[in-house]
């Protein structure tokens, strides 16, 4: 069985653009902005004991977010977008395709310059 990941992503616009880019089977959820540590949990309960991943923008609201997984989920893999583009949304794709192949995450190869 493949192993299983999980992302987790700001907004809807982040989880599209990473889904398009995606070469292998990874669950991409949302936290819809800033969360609590009780809805954090409950959120991520279904994935207990998959490799977690957190990719959140390069801003106030996502180094809340960051700091909370930090906290809360001290080995999740954190991924970062360059802060020159500050979110993940506007990220390029071929920025984007380059930090989840850094994280060994597979990606289509058309994404990677």
């Amino acid at each position: 069985m493949p192993e299983q990941r999980v992302i987790i992503v700001e907004g809807k616009s982040d989880r599209k653009r990473i889904l398009r880019i995606l070469a292998e089977h990874v669950k991409v959820i949302c936290t819809n902005g800033t969360i609590s540590s009780y809805q954090l949990e409950e959120m991520l309960t279904p994935y207990e004991g998959w490799e977690m991943f957190v990719f959140v923008d390069a801003d106030e609201d996502g180094e809340k977010l960051r700091k909370l997984f930090k906290r809360e989920y001290p080995l999740a893999i954190h991924i970062y977008t360059e802060k020159v583009y500050r979110e993940v949304e506007t990220t390029p794709d071929s920025v984007l395709a380059a930090v989840l192949s850094a994280a060994h995450i597979e990606v289509h190869s058309k994404f990677l310059k």
